[in-house]
């Protein structure tokens, strides 16, 4: 069993002999062979021992210590010098000078064993082969340290990727919670707001052909400036809720040209990026490359203000001209809109935050809004945004949107026959809402009749025939999707459209309130009041 384990140490191993006298080295060579050992390299003029060590690579040498040219004490630091830093390499030393200042010499320069002249077979393979089993468990030791440290490397990898995933997870769950802060304060202000905005643009369109025949025309002009006003006052609030407005299951879209609506947005902003910079010696160019693409599902005016605010933000980049680029592509299903600028660029800390409401680096001059809102585009229809950029170097956004497959049919929108003479309940908690509601109605020719709370209605349902609810939602003790609930329990069948300032939130969270027959977003105007009644004709008896 023991010399079983010593051949298969041996014969694993590399030897380099370095002696000056041929017999020892003779010797060594024929104790080796016949224990069936590996490769053997000898010599007997130490000046070639480097080289063989180098080209041989050994895994023990058996050295002679007093040898003419270079000793055996010179060889050992050439030894250690050229192995790795770490490594086990047995220097098994042949000497016939037993001094104690010999060996503490020859240990001091490397020397792990010694073996002494004249040589002993047995004590020569015994002590060779411990060495080399040092040197084994050495090897072994150090590669499953490598391989240690190698899944180390791999799991501190994975962990860092696992925690830049988190990390931008968190970034972008953040800022989708800003976001829908944000739209769920503008939801807030919309119902006081669009209930004020009701009766500025309700009382305007009854005083409208008023003003339109026989005011002066400086009292016209100034009418319009009003109503102009708080129609634009409106769009606000829209575009404040829309920075994060969830997709709408019920939302009418159509098919949509992106090529067309890029190149109506590089006209309509022509004035800005073209005429005035030019007035101010800036010249940019704009350059496209449309591929052909697939229609995209959505609405051509929201995409229109989204390419126009990409536009106008790398006109503000390029305060000295350069070139603006718009390329089209679509890849498995999606379309891609890549718009570059040659501008000032970004910095990372600017990239992840631009997106951000009311984060801007132009000071006085920005508002913070613009990739907000393009931000809230993408994320409501499904897409994504990709933006690169380095400061000094322009800047690039990608919108990737969802392809239309072509397989739905557009609805049919059913011709508008004018309604005949409807009698209407109308129900709102504030009087002056309820009272221009009715004076709309009351001017396109329907009975109308206003009442300040559901309790009411009821009252009035049981005693009499009605066509039409007219309610508003927020309201005490009963709100209008109640109203029309407890309508339908008490099985009354008459059509109610629900007024409200919440009218996307609520078709998201759970579609039209049962009872319900339409939803008219708050302000109302007398068209959309109109529209709302022609929606629900079907309905009426």
């Amino acid at each position: 069993m023991q010399e079983g384990m010593l051949e298969k140490v041996l014969s694993k191993a590399r030897f380099l002999i370095v002696d000056d006298e041929a017999s020892n080295v003779r010797l060594l060579e024929r104790l080796l062979e016949l224990s069936k050992s590996g490769p053997v390299f000898s010599t007997t003029d130490p000046r070639q021992a480097m080289e063989l060590f180098k080209t041989q690579k050994p895994d023990i040498v058996l050295l002679d210590l007093h040898m003419p040219h270079v000793d055996g004490f010179s060889l050992m630091s050439s030894f250690r010098a050229a192995v790795a830093q770490g490594e086990y390499l047995p220097v098994l030393v042949l000497t016939a000078d037993i001094t104690p200042e010999t060996r503490q010499r020859a240990l001091a320069k490397g020397a792990n064993d010694f073996l002494t002249k004249p040589l002993d077979p047995d004590e020569v393979l015994l002590r060779i082969r411990n060495l080399l089993e040092t040197r084994f468990l050495h090897q072994a030791l150090q590669r499953q340290n490598e391989a240690l440290e190698a899944q180390v490397k791999e799991r501190t990898f994975q962990l860092e990727e696992t925690l830049g995933r988190l990390m931008a997870a968190q970034q972008q769950l953040v800022k989708q919670e800003r976001l829908r802060a944000l739209g769920m304060m503008a939801s807030g202000i919309a119902h006081d707001f669009n209930n004020a905005l009701t009766m500025v643009l309700g009382y305007g369109e009854l005083l409208a052909n008023h003003f339109k025949n026989d005011a002066p025309p400086r009292e016209r002009d100034l009418f319009q400036y009003l109503i102009a006003a708080a129609q634009d006052a409106s769009h606000v609030v829209t575009r404040l809720r829309n920075f994060y407005r969830p997709a709408d299951q019920d939302e009418l879209r159509v098919p949509v040209d992106v090529n067309l609506a890029i190149q109506q947005a590089i006209v309509l902003t022509a004035p800005r990026w073209r005429d005035k910079s030019r007035a101010e010696g800036v010249f940019i160019e704009v350059e496209t490359d449309l591929g052909d693409l697939p229609p995209f599902l959505g609405h051509s005016p929201e995409l229109r203000e989204v390419l126009t605010n990409l536009i106008f933000n790398a006109v503000d980049a390029m305060p000295k001209g350069g070139h603006l680029r718009f390329r089209t592509t679509c890849q498995d299903g999606r379309i891609l809109v890549r718009v570059s600028d040659d501008g000032i660029g970004m910095t990372e800390e600017e990239c992840s935050r631009c997106l951000e409401p009311f984060y801007t680096t132009k000071g006085e001059q920005g508002t913070g809004l613009g990739l907000a809102t393009v931000y809230g585009f993408v994320q409501r229809y499904g897409g994504s945004i990709g933006i690169e950029s380095r400061k000094g170097e322009g800047a690039a956004f990608t919108l990737t949107l969802p392809a239309f497959d072509g397989m739905q049919v557009d609805p049919e929108i059913p011709a508008e026959n004018p309604l005949r003479s409807l009698r209407v309940l109308v129900v709102d908690d504030q009087e002056i809402i309820r009272q221009i509601i009715t004076e709309m109605l009351q001017a396109d020719g329907h009975f109308a009749l206003p009442v300040a709370d559901g309790a009411a209605v009821l009252s009035e349902l049981a005693a009499g025939e009605w066509d039409l609810v007219i309610s508003d939602q927020s309201m005490p003790e009963m709100t209008g999707s109640e109203l029309a609930e407890t309508m339908r329990a008490r099985g009354l069948r008459v059509p109610v459209i629900l007024l409200t300032g919440f009218g996307d939130e609520m078709r998201v969270r759970g579609g039209t309130p049962p009872g319900v027959d339409l939803l008219l977003s708050k302000p109302v105007t007398a068209s959309g009041l109109r529209a709302a009644m022609q929606g629900v004709a079907d309905c009426v008896a």
